[in-house]
C-alpha cells in the first residue's frame, strides 16, 4: 500500500469512529458533509495564517504549529475527498490530470479562460 493509500485508509477509520461513514452516505448526507468539510478547511487555513506573522509586527512565525494545520487541512481534504467518493487513485489521477493542466496554462499564459480545460478529470 502506498502512503497516500495509507492515509485515505486511516481517515476513513477515524471518520467512521466518529461516526461519519463515507461510503454509505445518501446524497442529503454528502451534501451537508460537503460543506462540514468545506468549512473545516477554512477554519484550518485560518488558523495557518495564524502561524505566520502577517499583520502585526509582535507576532512570531510558529512553523511547528503551521505544519500540524497543514496535516489537519489534510484530513479535511481527504474527508471530503472520501465523500465525493474518491478513492486514493482517484484522487491521485485528477491530482495528475490538473497538475497537466495547470502546466499547459503557463505554457501558454494563461492568457485566456478556457471552461472546458477541466472537463477531462
Amino acid at each position: 500500500m502506498d502512503k497516500l493509500e495509507e492515509i485515505f485508509k486511516m481517515q476513513y477509520e477515524l471518520n467512521k469512529r466518529i461516526g461519519v461513514d463515507t461510503a454509505a452516505m445518501g446524497d442529503d448526507e454528502r451534501v451537508k458533509w460537503v460543506l462540514n468539510y468545506s468549512r473545516a478547511l477554512g477554519q484550518e487555513n485560518a488558523e495557518l495564517v495564524d502561524s505566520v506573522p502577517w499583520w502585526a509586527k509582535y507576532q512570531k512565525f510558529d512553523p511547528q504549529n503551521a505544519r500540524v494545520e497543514v496535516v489537519d487541512m489534510l484530513h479535511f481534504i481527504v474527508s471530503l475527498a472520501q465523500t465525493l467518493g474518491m478513492s486514493a487513485d482517484d484522487f491521485y489521477q485528477a491530482y495528475a490530470k490538473k497538475n497537466h493542466i495547470n502546466h499547459d496554462r503557463q505554457d501558454s499564459g494563461y492568457a485566456v479562460k478556457d471552461e472546458n480545460d477541466c472537463r477531462s478529470i
